[in-house]
């Protein structure tokens, strides 16, 4: 269960103080600052700090590899719309007249206007505001005045995306040759979501937090629980950080015994949660690989249903077709989002770059679609540790941000026992931006 330290030959990190300092401020090439890396270690200050590696992070992996935009449930009846914005490039997530999930370019095929303002609307066509040209909720152009009888309007269907419902969650890919290893995301999720319906879940909030520094700490920080025991008391109460690795050697006899406890009991409930039929053991697709994820189901601490303020169910009616408040918390990650998923409710969290040191949060919380707020679930209580956690976790990427400015940071070594998923997302970083040109 703990996660071991990663093996293979190691680059010594420069030890020279004054060349990493010059590293760091010469306007060296993004190759340059790839090939600087050295293993178990952060990486250098550019490739957190730089605009020009912003704009390939955002080409590479907000571009070229899947990413989570997205719910089934943002837009739940027909016309409903809402628009992300990632980089330069807007979508419009929206539910047709069919009930069937639609991605679209939030680009006129007129003259490049914006169809739609950000955020959530509801809409009975896509109409232009600047010429009033007029697309069904599938992209079919259906009017267009003053083109002449000889236009050809279905030549100029709005553009559509490639994107994948996997349980409910909105998977996009901006490429014309997306990664074909998102097939097991797909498969391995289907089977452990489809308990939890969060196709027919509801929004019941939602928050956005604009962390100031990169996303790639803010990936980081959500890849360890390290610094959990000693910045998230709230999460704690649920959360059991021995299960992102420990070093043995620092623990006590009473603490390694608890923590061999732990683990004993891990093997029993996984093997107790599957034999009941629900998949729990992990599944990780983390190097060698395009499309990047892990999941497993974890034990929650405490009175062991959910991540509340006292680990007990935030809402009386559970997700989906859930029966049991016993079954731990199903979490998925991918390169820019996380999720719980638990008996009362789960979370999902999106991650969206919008500058070198600017990092979007949109944090959803996800109930029952019949749950009635004050009668089935307190806001309060479906919320608070979460939001506190974001608001710790916003302040802890913007410290690292804006020690990765100074002068003086030189990548450090990432903890062999409680970091090694740190290790393996730098050197999966690394590789994707050499493998397509960098």
């Amino acid at each position: 269960m703990p996660l071991n330290a990663a093996g293979g030959k190691r680059r010594l990190p420069p030890s020279n103080h004054q060349g990493v300092n010059m590293l760091n401020r010469l306007p060296s090439s993004i190759s340059a600052l790839l090939e600087a890396r050295a293993d178990g270690h952060s990486l250098p200050a550019g490739l957190y700090t730089r605009e020009d590696v912003f704009e390939a992070d955002i080409d590479v992996f907000f571009h070229k590899h899947w990413i989570c935009v997205g719910l089934d449930c943002d837009v739940p009846e027909a016309g409903d719309a809402t628009v992300i914005d990632i980089g330069k490039t807007s979508l419009i997530l929206l539910r047709d007249d069919d009930g069937d999930i639609r991605v679209l370019h939030n680009v006129c095929r007129h003259r490049g206007s914006r169809l739609l303002d950000a955020g959530t609307t509801i809409v009975s066509k896509l109409v232009c505001p600047y010429h009033t040209w007029t697309y069904e909720l599938t992209g079919e152009l259906s009017h267009a005045p003053h083109m002449g009888k000889d236009f050809d309007k279905a030549c100029h269907s709005l553009k559509p995306v490639n994107f994948k419902s996997i349980g409910g969650l909105i998977y996009v890919c901006l490429s014309d040759n997306p990664p074909d290893d998102i097939a097991l995301l797909e498969q391995t999720m289907a089977e452990r979501l489809a308990p939890y319906d969060i196709r027919n879940a509801k929004v019941a909030y939602q928050t956005d937090v604009i962390e100031e520094g990169n996303w790639k700490l803010t990936i980081e920080n959500n890849r360890e629980c390290y610094h959990c025991s000693a910045n998230h008391p709230e999460l704690c109460v649920s959360f059991v950080d021995l299960d992102f690795g420990f070093d043995p050697e620092t623990l006590s006899p009473e603490d390694r015994e608890q923590a061999e406890e732990h683990f004993r009991l891990y093997d029993e409930k996984t093997k107790a949660w599957e034999a009941d039929g629900f998949p729990s053991a992990a599944v990780e697709q983390l190097s060698d690989c395009a499309t990047n994820f892990r999941t497993q189901r974890l034990i929650i601490s405490g009175a062991g249903e959910s991540q509340t303020h006292d680990a007990t169910a935030a809402s009386s009616r559970l997700l989906g077709h859930m029966t049991r408040k016993d079954l731990g918390d199903t979490h998925l990650w991918g390169h820019n989002s996380w999720n719980h998923f638990m008996g009362d409710h789960a979370l999902v969290s999106i991650v969206i770059p919008l500058s070198a040191g600017k990092t979007l949060v949109r944090t959803k919380w996800l109930v029952h679609k019949d749950a009635v707020e004050g009668v089935d679930y307190q806001l309060d209580k479906l919320t608070d540790v979460w939001i506190a956690t974001t608001d710790q976790d916003a302040d802890l990427v913007a410290r690292s941000h804006a020690g990765a400015l100074d002068p003086a940071y030189q990548p450090g070594p990432y903890s062999r026992f409680s970091e090694t998923n740190l290790d393996k997302f730098a050197s999966w970083y690394i590789d994707r931006m050499r493998a397509h040109g960098y």
